[in-house]
């Protein structure tokens, strides 16, 4: 049986500048160097490698252990985390890599699970495009996962991610796998919403919308009425077709652009991440799509707060969602939550990393104390395209941005 998708996406990679993100991040990297410096007046002898490991992973631990001293583990498994109890809401931990070559952050970014933008607003003092053999990149590997039913599919748009709550038995820890997504970029907005799987496909064409046939025209780039399937195709080879007319979670054929704000109002994933999900995701499973850049979680007895830069387009003002967020906290006795950790959660506020923060600690260096040191997986991909050739095309994307028709949003209604 074959489905046609008529998709308001799929164009070359078009995402607002790095630029951008850096100036919404804060001076991270400063903090990250100063803790190493800092750290090396408080080193600690260890008797056994797991006694090691309990120094630089406990909660009360106070200084950070230079990264020279401690062990190279393995990487977190990807995307699939078990939420041991009801009240959990924290998943993963933090991880630091040390680059090779010419890794780049989008290579990196894929091999640890990530999107582009979550690395670069974690790490605004680093060159993404070359970082460098002997700099330290901090993986924002730990989430909080977002206040909603616990169920099918869930679209954070504010921190591009993808959360997928498969069934479980009676009895069973709920288990959660979370992807990076990109997302419609400005004037193309992802719609917020619920809806459901409606329809999919392995390998679909593309019925190129005619807004997006003629946004293109205009640029002198004109488009086919029809993209088969294909290495040409920018669906990719998987689609989860939604109930909302016009709009997919599909893969796609510049994995350089999962992380970002990108499309035409789709949802793109790796091609890796698409092929998995597909296999678990049937028709019928609920979408519920959301834009929360705010997150207050639980691990235990303490709040983690994770903070993103709200869209461009956000109508909520900051201090109402923080209002409701406060007032969302319960009242436990073990359980503190007090003006300094208010002020606290509003720094973070303005920092708007992405970075999981134990909200007590009131330090920017626990999360550092509490990184894994993790080895380097990335391999060498003879097909993938050179970095001047990514940065060709996410250079004329963000050029192509900046002179977008300000009819885009009544185009897109059509």
């Amino acid at each position: 049986m074959s489905i046609d998708f008529f998709c308001e996406d799929c164009t070359p990679i078009q995402r607002t500048s790095p630029i951008k993100a850096i100036e919404l991040a804060t001076n991270y990297s400063t903090f990250f160097r100063t803790a190493l410096l800092l750290s090396v007046l408080a080193l600690s002898g260890c008797t056994t490698f797991e006694d090691f490991l309990e120094t630089i992973r406990s909660n009360d631990q106070q200084a950070v252990v230079p990264l020279e001293r401690r062990p190279v583990e393995e990487p977190l498994a990807r995307n699939y985390f078990v939420l041991e109890t009801p009240g959990q809401s924290v998943i993963g931990e933090p991880q630091i890599v040390f680059p090779r070559g010419e890794d780049t952050f989008s290579d990196l970014a894929r091999e640890y699970g990530l999107g582009y933008d979550e690395l670069a607003d974690a790490n605004p003092d680093v060159d993404p495009w070359l970082p460098g053999h002997d700099t330290p990149v901090l993986l924002p590997t730990q989430f909080v996962v977002p206040d909603v039913p616990r169920q099918g599919v869930v679209l954070n748009i504010a921190s591009k991610r993808l959360f997928y709550f498969p069934d479980v038995a009676d009895g069973e820890p709920q288990v959660v796998q979370t992807y990076p997504i990109g997302i419609g970029r400005v004037g193309w907005e992802t719609p917020l919403g619920e809806t459901t799987v409606v329809a999919k496909a392995v390998n679909p064409a593309w019925y190129v919308p005619a807004s997006v046939r003629r946004e293109h025209a205009e640029q002198g780039n004109p488009l086919p009425s029809i993209v088969p399937a294909g290495p040409d195709n920018p669906l990719g080879t998987r689609v989860l077709k939604l109930g909302l007319p016009g709009y997919l979670i599909h893969g796609t054929n510049q994995p350089y652009g999962v992380g970002m704000r990108v499309s035409h109002g789709c949802v793109r994933l790796y091609p890796e991440n698409i092929e998995l999900l597909y296999s678990l995701v049937d028709v019928g499973v609920s979408v519920r799509i959301i834009n929360e850049p705010f997150l207050l979680g639980r691990l235990g007895d303490e709040l983690y707060f994770e903070s993103h830069a709200p869209l461009e387009e956000d109508p909520v003002d900051p201090e109402e969602r923080l209002a409701e967020l406060f007032a969302s906290i319960p009242d436990e006795p073990d359980l503190k939550f007090g003006r300094h950790d208010r002020e606290q959660v509003r720094t973070m506020v303005s920092i708007s990393s992405g970075v999981v923060i134990r909200v007590a600690k009131r330090d920017a260096d626990e999360v550092l104390a509490r990184a894994r040191l993790v080895r380097n997986t990335v391999e060498a991909d003879p097909d993938a395209p050179s970095l001047s050739e990514v940065r060709e095309m996410i250079d004329a994307a963000v050029q192509e941005e900046s002179s977008q028709d300000t009819n885009a949003v009544d185009e897109q209604s059509l």
